[in-house]
């Protein structure tokens, strides 16, 4: 499984505290020699101000450095105090409940700075020494005392670039210390940071593009972590918006992997109101896997390309083997190997169905690699999934499944093709007349609801929308 390993693909777009649970990872799967992996924790980590832990695996790997600890760990000490005593005034401000309350409720942070150098006598530099004492207690590990010291240390600061250094540790503060809601707030904070930088140092295209990678990675953290849901969900529609699958797809095409894995484990999840189907995103996704071949590819990626590309069923049951182990190899999706299996069957069982209308139940068992019994369960159950769109009956004597699609009326077949069509032509008359100076249609015009298409513009994540498109 090395082949398939992404760890060092990660490493260079995460902070070094967040690539040493992938290390221990692959400690615990052991796909590299334990020598290699024992002297890159070391490397890793001998950059921080753990000590006892740089300690512990300076002697693990055996590195013939020779280190005085003991004044590291003096040294660290001292550097601790200094900054706490920095930071002193302005943490007994935090710690005082009324005083916190009182600053909380202004809105306007020049408030809470007018405030805290009148009552307080509280200057800005003393409060950039909490970020500091925050970001070195993130170095010694202590991550949640961080995390607390940059939340206070944001509602202070009236300094854009610092603050969305603060940010970007509290993200990992919140994810080292598996605060997952509160990560997902920081991911939405430094998403509309970047997103719309006003001036701050990611102003820069480039910059820009570096730090939506950036937060790529980490999220995947968060996203996998919030649970089959709305973990998944919220990868999607953060992966496929415009900017970030084009971030994906100009500098990390290995992300690949997470988008079409979160779609298969999200396959038959509650779709939430005001997204698209789940069936959608594995429309779009093949034809993205299709597109970056060049670029990157696994067995992930591969199954879904063999399935709703090449329709190869043999081809992606034998990948989809293949593929179960980079799953259960894999740091972010080893937890979610047992629902990608299972949705992954799922899709091969719907394609095979659309496929035939007499299905020999064993040989369709073998392609799933399901005994004669667990296929026939499998089979009862996708007959139940009233998604499939065909009615389907078990001959037991045969052993035989037998599809039969409903034939749509020509009158219904003329219905879904016209569907919507008014509304599309009210949205290009509005465009037509919005460019050409002329007077807008009443809202009533275009439809009380506005309609498909009727409400124009573009919708969330900046795509055009689907229906302005056809039209």
């Amino acid at each position: 499984m090395a082949e398939y390993d992404l760890t060092q693909k990660l490493i260079p777009h995460l902070d070094r505290h967040l690539a040493i649970p992938l290390l221990n990872h692959l400690s615990d799967v052991a796909i590299y020699p334990a020598e290699q992996l024992a002297k890159a924790q070391y490397d890793l980590v001998k950059g921080t101000n753990m000590v006892d832990y740089v300690e512990s695996l300076h002697e693990q790997a055996g590195a013939g450095e020779s280190r005085d600890f003991a004044k590291l760990r003096e040294e660290a000490t001292a550097r601790y105090q200094e900054l706490q005593e920095k930071a002193q005034p302005v943490m007994k401000v935090i710690e005082d409940p009324d005083a916190v309350a009182k600053l909380r409720s202004g809105v306007d942070k020049d408030k809470n700075l007018d405030l805290l150098k009148s009552e307080y006598n509280i200057n800005i530099d003393q409060i950039n020494a909490l970020y500091h004492f925050g970001q070195y207690q993130y170095t010694l590990g202590a991550y949640a005392p961080a995390a607390n010291f940059l939340y206070h240390f944001l509602i202070f600061s009236p300094s854009l670039d610092l603050n969305i250094s603060a940010h970007w540790g509290k993200l990992s503060s919140n994810i080292l210390s598996g605060e997952w809601d509160a990560a997902l707030t920081e991911i939405k904070d430094l998403r509309d940071a970047i997103d719309n930088p006003h001036g701050t140092s990611m102003a820069k295209p480039l910059a820009q593009l570096q730090a939506r990678t950036w937060l790529l990675h980490w999220s995947l953290f968060v996203f996998f972590n919030l649970g089959e849901g709305q973990g998944c969900q919220g990868l999607l529609e953060m992966f496929l918006s415009p900017a970030y699958l084009n971030t994906i797809q100009t500098s990390c095409p290995h992300l690949l992997r997470y988008l079409v894995a979160a779609a298969v484990i999200s396959r038959r999840a509650p779709k939430p109101a005001g997204t698209r189907g789940n069936r959608d995103h594995v429309k779009e996704l093949t034809k993205i896997v299709q597109m970056e071949e060049y670029q990157y590819s696994d067995p992930i990626t591969g199954f879904l390309k063999d399935l709703f590309a090449d329709f190869d069923l043999n081809q992606a049951q034998q990948r989809l083997t293949v593929a179960e182990n980079v799953v259960r190899s894999d740091f972010f999706l080893s937890g979610f190997a047992d629902e990608f299996v299972e949705n992954a069957r799922w899709l091969i069982s719907e394609l095979y169905c659309r496929i035939h209308r007499r299905i020999d139940i064993g040989q369709l068992s073998k392609t799933l690699n399901l005994s004669n019994e667990e296929g026939e369960k499998w089979i009862v159950n996708l007959i139940r999934d009233s998604r499939m769109g065909v009615e389907a009956k078990i001959d037991l004597k045969e052993n035989m499944l037998h599809i039969t699609r409903p034939h749509a009326t020509p009158t219904a077949t003329l219905i879904e093709t016209t569907r919507g069509l008014a509304f599309r032509s009210q949205a290009i008359q509005f465009a037509m007349q919005s460019s050409g100076g002329g007077e807008r249609p009443e809202r009533g015009e275009r439809g009380e609801r506005g309609g498909r298409g009727g409400r124009g513009g573009r919708p969330r994540g900046g795509a055009p929308a689907r229906e302005e498109v056809a039209a």
